[in-house]
């Protein structure tokens, strides 16, 4: 019963206030017919186009009747987590530590899904060993896991000091909640203090957020240079080399 005026805009607000961490799917459906009750002159047949019969309504003379919008909605439910997780190493040392993070509220899934790798790559090998969760049935859960960036620029510092490997996954099914084990590499050059986001994504739904804060503190002293003095007011000269590692 909404009335629009020509290229008036209607703005249709969309409350999504999940109770379980999984995906929820729905369409938002627009049905336009004209005010008069009159139709489109326009013939619906069973030769027309296929996404021409879904959009449309179609009167009993074969007339267009109404015409649809539909806009598929899909949502995921997030879990932001507050407290960091911090990976701290000295720089020009390498760091290999163990992360355990909780994921409340898994939902289960109905069948098995591929074995869970990172975001680009997901490994379909059932001879992996890559281990899985499972509730003693046959279902799986897997999760796909990627770091995120505040911008392209600390993405271009940490990418290749930060490695990540999921190496172990529990289930409990009373509490329905998943420990995530990951082996975190970090081998700092310099010191920096990076802030990133792991984001843990469910095949059964669902997407929990962990924060991380790289720390790469200062290094040992590579050196100590001892000048000794010739006399008074005379100069003393000592020389070492520097040598870059980049460009």
């Amino acid at each position: 019963g909404i009335r629009l005026a020509p290229k008036e805009r209607l703005e249709i607000p969309v409350l999504f206030m999940p109770a379980e961490m999984k995906i929820y799917k729905t369409q938002v459906v627009i049905h336009v017919m004209r005010e008069n009750g009159e139709n489109w002159p326009y013939e619906v047949t069973a030769e027309s186009n296929t996404d021409l019969i879904r959009n449309v309504t179609v009167a009993e003379n074969g007339e267009a009747q109404g015409i649809l919008w539909i806009y598929p909605i899909h949502g995921m439910t997030e879990a932001r987590q507050q407290k960091s997780v911090v990976i701290r190493c000295q720089a020009r040392q390498r760091l290999e530590q163990r992360v355990e993070l909780l994921l409340i509220g898994v939902m289960p899934g109905e069948t098995a899904l591929p074995d869970a790798g990172n975001s680009a790559v997901v490994n379909t090998d059932q001879s992996s060993n890559t281990p899985e969760v499972t509730d003693g049935s046959s279902a799986t859960l897997e999760f796909l896991y990627e770091l995120q960036y505040q911008s392209d620029e600390i993405r271009s510092q940490l990418d290749s000091l930060v490695g990540m490997q999921l190496l172990q996954k529990e289930w409990d099914t009373e509490s329905r909640i998943v420990t995530l084990i990951f082996n975190v590499v970090f081998a700092p050059s310099k010191p920096m203090r990076n802030k990133a986001t792991l984001a843990v994504q469910c095949t059964a739904g669902g997407l929990w957020k962990f924060p991380l804060v790289f720390v790469a503190t200062e290094p040992e002293v590579d050196d100590v240079i001892n000048i000794v003095a010739v006399g008074l007011n005379k100069e003393s000269i000592v020389g070492f080399k520097l040598t870059s590692q980049t460009r």
